[in-house]
């Protein structure tokens, strides 16, 4: 049904198969709040410009104080002096009859050791270690990379902390087991079920 499955459209399924439906089967979309994705969408810009070493002396001159603020603590990480793979990377890895991927905000590497790098302009997700996000990049990165010295770090800019999860053989059959299982469960799905009392941005579609 689908080439790659992203990060959001499982998340998505497990909040709602139906908004699934409608989002990523009916290619329906809604209006989102441009004032977060502006935020969110600059710091990324700035972050990745910064790490490919590229003059960004303007763009810092433009910042909001909000935006100051989360940026002079992103570039104070240890992980910004560390040694950059790429930036805004396109990765993908196949598990079973699906592929899975997504962009990594950035892959930067200390020794043997590569850190996933997520930026945060909201928070870390509850459960870190089994977010979709999460089970996708760090497979994607073993795979291509045929390493385990791996680390998935959330940078949670709110908040100014950060969530660790480190991969492991335990946890890579953990991840593909549940791949598998939402992958077939979608691939069975008429998603003719709905939620009661729904209120998402779809609730005047879902009769």
């Amino acid at each position: 049904m689908f080439k790659v499955f992203s990060p959001n459209m499982l998340k998505t399924y497990e909040l709602c198969p139906r908004k699934f439906y409608f989002r990523y089967v009916k290619n329906i979309t809604m209006p989102v709040n441009d004032d977060i994705f502006e935020f969110g969408k600059n710091i990324h810009a700035l972050a990745s410009y910064y790490l490919r070493s590229e003059n960004i002396d303007k763009m810092e001159n433009t910042l909001t104080e909000r935006e100051r603020l989360v940026w002079d603590y992103l570039k104070s990480t240890k992980y910004f002096a560390y040694e950059v793979i790429n930036t805004e990377y396109n990765l993908s890895v196949k598990v079973g009859a699906h592929f899975f991927g997504g962009r990594l905000d950035a892959l930067v590497k200390d020794g043997e050791n590569y850190f996933i790098l997520d930026y945060k302009t909201g928070a870390a997700p509850k459960n870190a270690k089994y977010d979709y996000q999460t089970i996708i990049y760090l497979l994607a990165v073993k795979e291509f990379f045929k390493t385990d010295n791996i680390t998935f770090v959330y940078l949670d800019l709110r908040n100014k902390n950060e969530v660790k999860i480190e991969f492991g053989s335990e946890l890579e059959k953990e991840y593909r087991e549940k791949l598998l299982a939402i992958s077939s469960r979608i691939e069975g799905d008429d998603f003719s079920a709905k939620k009661e009392e729904c209120k998402c941005e779809y609730s005047l579609l879902c009769y």
